[in-house]
């Protein structure tokens, strides 16, 4: 017993000190964070649901702590078995894509959701990290053989993926993996020429979307025309802010929750302006552009095309989608049901960016390198 606990301990050193443990920390502050506003923007929703006034703050606890055991355990696999269970989720990731299309739940037109006994799953947000992987590794392996076409395979890729995503329809999510599917091609150099050609394929998809999907029109004209438009989320959300000051109304406080049916999940942010305030809010900020700005660094000393590729698609996503949920609730963009990272309530959600940055942890660690020939093949040996 005596040898069995020193080895374990031998090993959480080994990993911890391998770890970059600031981007470890400031995750935890986050999930403490999130924690906090579920505890105190949840109970509202669930009142008025008619069910246990911590219903949904309950549930978020065991998605944090599922969470943070996600984070560690992917953290601490070796590189070869991270790639194995990649390679097997992505698998898995797309045959539920196709399934949510037969079985899944609809909501409001959409069908994309897979019920389980425990709690609802959203395959394309599980996705999202296993495709970054992907690309990541198509990308870095034109580096080991020049004949090898990374390009094209993404694109061809996510070609499918779009296919599926608009069957859903996901107008939204179809914008958030394109858009770091290109900060991955940007990082692999593609030419900005190409780029530009991206982005009029991009601009093509948006007027398609506007004019074939009517709820996509819908709310592009609430955003453009916000005196015509029924914007009541927005509305309340910007009342929420006005009402919160610098420093708040306090924890519970807050009315505008009340009126939010999303209050937990999309507008979340918004509750947090009015019952703990600007200041407050400013400083959740401050925790999401560290957490970027400390994952930026960590790549730059990175020689590894790989781990450059696949890291900085994590951040691209991170930060994407952290931009666009406050822009939400601050009526800078149109309304999108988009999360904001591991503080939104969605076992979905959290397990998505769980995943990543258990990635990311296990990308950027300190580690002995073994030099492989250049003729070996990325995907292959490791």
């Amino acid at each position: 017993m005596i040898s069995f606990s020193k080895r374990g301990s031998s090993s959480f050193r080994k990993w911890w000190w391998s770890l970059d443990s600031t981007t470890f920390m400031l995750l935890i502050v986050l999930l403490v964070v999130g924690s906090i506003l579920i505890t105190t923007a949840s109970p509202a929703v669930a009142d008025r649901l008619k069910i246990s006034s911590f219903y949904f703050a309950h549930r978020q606890f065991i998605f944090l702590f599922m969470g943070l055991g996600i984070i560690i355990f992917i953290s601490a696999l070796e590189e070869k078995q991270l790639r194995r269970l990649v390679l097997l989720s992505v698998v898995a990731c797309f045959a539920m894509l196709v399934l949510v299309l037969l079985v899944g739940d609809e909501v409001k037109g959409s069908r994309r959701w897979i019920a389980t006994p425990f709690t609802s799953l959203q395959p394309s947000e599980l996705l999202k990290p296993f495709y970054i992987f992907i690309c990541g590794m198509l990308l870095a392996e034109r580096h080991n053989r020049k004949d090898f076409p990374g390009f094209k395979a993404c694109i061809i890729m996510h070609f499918f993926l779009v296919a599926l995503l608009f069957l859903q329809p996901d107008f939204g999510m179809v914008i958030t993996y394109t858009s770091v599917l290109a900060g991955q091609f940007f990082l692999a150099g593609l030419s900005l020429w190409w780029i530009a050609v991206v982005g009029i394929i991009g601009i093509t998809g948006a007027f398609g979307a506007y004019s074939f999907l009517p709820h996509v029109a819908r709310r592009i004209d609430n955003f453009l025309n916000p005196e015509n438009a029924d914007n009541y989320q927005v509305e309340k959300s910007l009342e929420a802010y006005i009402n919160g000051g610098l420093f708040g109304r306090g924890p519970g406080e807050g009315t505008v929750k009340a009126h939010l049916p999303d209050s937990h999940t999309d507008f979340i942010f918004a509750v947090a302006g009015e019952e703990f305030g600007a200041i407050f809010s400013c400083m959740i900020i401050l925790l999401f552009l560290g957490l970027t700005i400390r994952g930026l660094y960590l790549l730059s000393k990175e020689d590894n095309l790989f781990r450059i590729y696949t890291g900085g698609g994590i951040i691209i996503l991170f930060a994407l989608q952290t931009i666009f949920n406050i822009g939400v609730t601050l009526h800078i963009f149109p309304t999108k049901g988009m999360t904001l990272p591991f503080i939104s309530y969605g076992g979905s959600s959290m397990f998505s960016f769980s995943i990543a940055f258990g990635i990311f942890l296990n990308l950027t660690k300190k580690r002995y390198e073994v030099t492989i020939p250049r003729s070996r093949s990325l995907i292959m040996t490791r």
